[in-house]
């Protein structure tokens, strides 16, 4: 594999992913919204796309959509999230789908929101998907690459938990509150986090890419997920900071709406990574500790 296209290389993942990889000798080749831009030129909204230049790399990292957290899911910010996903991978597949020669995976970006609410059990990729918003979405963003993987590409559904970085991401607002002291768990902080170090997020998709010819959904996510108070306790001692402030359920919810704040802090997901310890993949940060340790250093 010599060239690799990547959505949303301008994202946190993408940007990692891009250095990574072109560090080991690939060719990255960014996914761009201009036809002024050097790249592959794609447009979600006039549903054009430059089928030519896709047709010249060897794989597609599939990365992009409107962010989770940008605003109150409204109706319309709720139609946004779903439809900058659904759509940008219909374009994507439909025109993998098209060609005779062309790339031979697709790797595209989806959440253990998948799985919905799942408490204290356990899930993997063989779990059936749960209810909510989050996992309509990513039900129907894992569905829109059909035409690929009818086609004969390989596909892979990447189902990321929370991202650790020093780079920003979530990280980055989870920490605020801690710099000032006021840090703690949300809610009752018995709900299960689903997190993955950076360096894990990147090492996984390039070992999709490079080592391993799974197709499917695949979760990446650390083997030792932990509940939202255990992450903030440990954040804080990573801050030097405490965290012994809850925040409290109700006020989330008048601050992100119900919704919002039920979905993506108060509830959550305990999922097991099986597919890539099966397959033999190696973590870099199994442990939160020493993951929130490397991510607060930036």
């Amino acid at each position: 594999m010599r060239r690799v296209a990547i959505s949303g290389a301008s994202g946190l993942v993408g940007r990692a992913l891009r250095k990574r990889l072109e560090a080991d000798g690939m060719e990255v080749v960014a996914m761009v919204r201009s036809r002024d831009r050097e790249g592959i030129y794609w447009s979600v909204e006039r549903g054009e796309l430059d089928e030519e230049a896709l047709s010249e790399v060897d794989a597609v990292v599939h990365l992009a959509g409107e962010s989770l957290a940008a605003s109150r899911w409204t109706k319309a910010q709720k139609r946004r999230i779903l439809e900058s996903r659904v759509k940008g991978t219909e374009l994507i597949a439909g025109a993998l789908a098209k060609m005779e020669l062309g790339p031979g995976t697709l790797i595209c970006a989806s959440a253990v929101g998948y799985y919905g609410d799942t408490g204290s059990q356990w899930v993997d990729e063989t779990s059936a998907s749960g209810e909510g918003f989050l996992a309509e979405v990513c039900r129907a963003w894992e569905g829109a690459c059909e035409p690929a993987r009818g086609a004969g590409v390989r596909v892979v559904n990447t189902r990321f938990g929370v991202i650790t970085s020093s780079q920003g991401g979530a990280l980055d607002k989870m920490k605020l509150p801690f710099k000032m002291g006021v840090g703690g768990p949300m809610g009752s902080g018995g709900q299960y986090m689903s997190w993955v170090a950076l360096e894990d997020v990147v090492g996984a998709l390039r070992w999709l890419l490079l080592e391993s010819q799974l197709e499917g959904p695949v979760n990446v996510v650390s083997p030792n997920p932990v509940t939202n108070a255990g992450f903030a306790k440990t954040l804080g001692k990573a801050m030097h900071r405490p965290a012994v402030v809850p925040t409290p359920g109700f006020a989330l919810k008048v601050a992100l709406g119900s919704e919002m704040a039920e979905e993506m802090l108060l509830k959550g997901q305990r999922v097991r990574p099986k597919r890539l310890q099966d397959e033999g993949y190696t973590f870099e940060h199994p442990e939160v500790e020493e993951a929130l340790r490397e991510a607060v250093k930036g």
